[in-house]
């Protein structure tokens, strides 16, 4: 496939779905790196901090190509408005560029991701990180694996990490401003917070679900996840041995990753911010 100036990989269809998955991140997220080396413009999207820019559309329409191509009964759903209706019950959930403000200026924090649910749950994950060459795998029928090697953070030490409490652990986490000025979303996010030894915001959740699953970031949280920030890294952590939750408080709802104490004790401080 060509776009504009950048080629990427026509993929194998005999590949299976954990194969057929890295490869779409690995060349989704090279093709994003190429264009902003090229030069790109943004338009923004719901706020400053929330843009678009060519290279969301340009990755995004080349894992559409090719999963209409290599899985031609599954379902698509990407967020920057692929939508295929699929009848294998299965759909693929596309996020071409997580953290597009920090790869709009130059960061390295940003990633291709990508999962496989069916009706009941996600069955899998991707999330590469070009400019770092970060590649999580996982999924219920693969262990979560960091470019192949086994992530083993939750497992060492006897299981000790999952055992680990909030208040010993660095939480990495993101809210816009504009919540903080809401207290039905501000209260539960300050609760958290501060139920945590530190914090940590830097972008992109998906990246951040990677560093939690390899055992980097110590839990994680935040509100309103929309599937494609969501489900690549819930499948990698579980892969991995850890925990995930959601809650709904204040109209919100709130997702959590970690050790099994900590995504806990996240959702009891997450709820001692409800006002009902």
């Amino acid at each position: 496939m060509t776009t504009g100036r950048h080629s990427a990989l026509e993929l194998d269809p005999t590949l299976d779905d954990y194969q057929l998955a890295a490869a779409l991140v690995r060349e989704a997220g090279q093709l994003a790196l190429l264009m902003r080396m090229a030069g790109l413009q943004s338009q923004q999207k719901t706020s400053v901090s929330d843009v678009v820019t060519a290279a969301d559309h340009a990755a995004e329409a080349y894992v559409l190509e090719q999963l209409r191509r290599c899985r031609p009964d599954d379902g698509i759903l990407g967020e920057e408005g692929a939508s295929v209706a699929g009848t294998s019950g299965r759909t693929w959930v596309i996020d071409p560029v997580d953290g597009t403000y920090n790869f709009l200026h130059g960061s390295t924090y940003w990633c291709s991701a990508i999962a496989l649910k069916d009706s009941s749950d996600v069955l899998l994950g991707a999330i590469f990180q070009p400019e770092e060459d970060k590649l999580w795998l996982g999924g219920k029928a693969h262990p979560a694996t960091l470019n192949g090697g086994a992530l083993t953070a939750f497992k060492d030490d006897g299981g000790a990490r999952n055992a680990t409490p909030l208040a010993e652990l660095g939480a990495a986490t993101y809210i816009h401003p504009t919540w903080l000025l809401d207290p039905l979303c501000a209260m539960p996010w300050h609760s958290a917070a501060t139920s945590a030894a530190a914090l940590r915001m830097f972008g992109s959740g998906s990246c951040d679900l990677g560093r939690v699953a390899d055992g980097q970031l110590g839990c994680w949280f935040q509100h309103s996840c929309p599937e494609w920030d969501w489900l690549p890294g819930q499948a990698i952590v579980r892969a991995a041995g850890g925990a995930t939750d959601t809650v709904r408080i204040n109209g919100l709802d709130w997702f959590m990753a970690g050790g099994t104490t900590a995504v806990r004790e996240l959702r009891t401080a997450l709820e001692a911010g409800s006002v009902t």
